[in-house]
C-alpha cells in the first residue's frame, strides 16, 4: 500500500517512527515532511497528504501533530479527504467501518509510539463495511460537492 504522511514539529518524532514501521510491513511512504523538530505550520502540509490521496497519487494518508485536531481539520479541506482523528484502537477501527476515512492523524503528544502503530496497523487492516454505511458516504459526498 502506498501511504502519504506528514507532520508538525510536535508530531515530528511520531511520524519518523510510523514511518519506520511502514516500511518494516512493506508499505511504499511518501513522506510530505517535517524533517525537523524546527516549528512550522501544518496546513499545507496536512493538504499535501490529503491531495496525494484523493488525486490516487497514495492509497492512504496520515497527519500528525501535537494534538492531531488542527491537522485533521486542515486534511478535511481537501475534497473527497475524510480524516478522522484515532486516538485509540476502537476509532481507528470504526473509521474505517463506517466511515471509509482515507486518512488517519493523531496527536504526537498524546498517542505513545507503540500504541500509534498498533493504531496504524488496526486502521490499515480495516475494511470499509459498505452497505447502510455507503448510503451516508455518498450523502457526505454530495455536501461537499454542494459546498454546504
Amino acid at each position: 500500500m502506498r501511504v502519504a504522511i506528514g507532520s508538525d514539529h510536535a508530531g515530528f518524532a511520531l511520524k519518523q517512527h510510523l514511518v519506520g514501521v511502514l516500511g518494516e510491513r512493506g508499505h511504499e511512504v511518501l513522506d510530505h515532511g517535517t524533517h525537523s523538530e524546527e516549528p512550522v505550520d501544518y496546513p499545507g502540509i496536512c493538504a499535501a497528504v490529503g491531495l496525494t490521496v484523493a488525486e490516487g497519487r497514495a492509497d492512504r494518508g496520515v497527519v500528525l501533530g501535537g494534538s492531531g485536531q488542527g491537522e485533521q481539520i486542515a486534511a478535511n479541506k481537501v475534497r473527497g479527504i475524510r480524516a478522522a482523528l484515532c486516538n485509540d484502537l476502537h476509532l481507528a477501527r470504526l473509521s474505517r467501518e463506517h466511515n471509509d476515512a482515507n486518512v488517519l492523524a493523531m496527536g504526537g503528544r498524546i498517542v505513545a509510539p507503540g500504541l500509534a502503530a498498533e493504531i496504524l496497523d488496526t486502521w490499515l487492516a480495516t475494511a470499509f463495511a459498505g452497505g447502510r454505511h455507503a448510503r451516508r458516504i455518498e450523502q457526505i459526498t454530495h455536501i461537499e460537492e454542494a459546498g454546504r
